[in-house]
């Protein structure tokens, strides 16, 4: 929607945080100490510039090559966090994850199967994306497994240091570029800010309750937006939709239902 109006995704992103930082404050017993920052910085301080930057990066991927490759760039990030739980988290797959896996990747291909909208040469943004969002899934998941602070703290700590990033690249925009102030990234980055602490915290909620399957929690939310995201621009915004993509979203229904299956066996 951002592209129809005259919408500052800096200034959006500012005020989701914002919002996201009270939300946390309201609804939890967030107690924030210095030590709980010192102790686990290398997780924290990547997490604070890539919350923000995932954000700028997909807008700035949308301006340079469309919304076709930059969707089919953030959701393909699947591939990032499934192979830390592999790799670095050492999961062991069952055959029912193995196959759930075998038909989500060709699920996403076939989902993703869109005409491109404007030709594209500048593949760096789209690239950004999917590392970033990769990254972003794996270190949640360290998050989730730090046992001080809790994990409500640890989420509003990552905020401040997302909104303290993100202040200085408005103030940069509205200094240097010129941009004004506008009410309506105020309302936008409102509801943003909503979606986004709902987002995450049950994505932790998420992590702790399949702590030792990992992979369940990165393919069910990857697969499953993409599944309702497609649905979504069907319904609301009038999009149309290939065979191809409908077979799509079949096989990726049939391998949320395996990779179920994986965490009952």
């Amino acid at each position: 929607m951002a592209r129809r109006h005259s919408i500052s995704t800096g200034q959006v992103v500012g005020w989701n945080y914002v919002f996201a930082l009270l939300l946390c404050y309201m609804f939890f017993d967030v107690t924030p100490q210095l030590y709980h920052f010192t102790d686990n910085w290398p997780i924290f301080v990547p997490l604070m510039f890539l919350l923000p930057s995932v954000f700028l990066m997909l807008a700035l991927s949308i301006r340079h090559v469309g919304i076709v490759r930059t969707d089919a760039a953030q959701r393909m990030s699947l591939f990032i966090p499934i192979l830390a739980a592999l790799l670095i988290f050492h999961e062991a797959f069952n055959n029912y994850k193995i196959i759930g896996l075998c038909i989500a990747f060709p699920a996403l291909a076939l989902i993703l199967s869109k005409k491109a909208d404007k030709p594209a040469k500048e593949w760096l943004y789209p690239a950004l994306v999917l590392l970033g969002f990769g990254l972003v899934d794996s270190l949640f998941k360290q998050v989730a497994i730090i046992k001080t602070p809790a994990y409500t703290t640890s989420l509003f700590i990552l905020f401040s240091g997302a909104l303290t990033i993100t202040i200085g690249a408005v103030l940069y925009e509205i200094i240097f570029l010129k941009k004004k102030f506008q009410l309506m990234n105020f309302a936008y980055g409102m509801l943003v800010g909503i979606f986004n602490f709902g987002n995450i915290l049950f994505y932790l909620k998420a992590h702790k309750a399949f702590s030792d399957n990992p992979s369940t929690v990165f393919a069910a939310m990857n697969i499953g937006v993409i599944v309702l995201g497609s649905l979504t621009g069907v319904l609301i915004f009038k999009e149309k939709l290939s065979l191809r993509n409908y077979a799509g979203i079949v096989l990726a229904l049939v391998a949320i239902v395996f990779i179920t299956l994986s965490q009952l066996k």
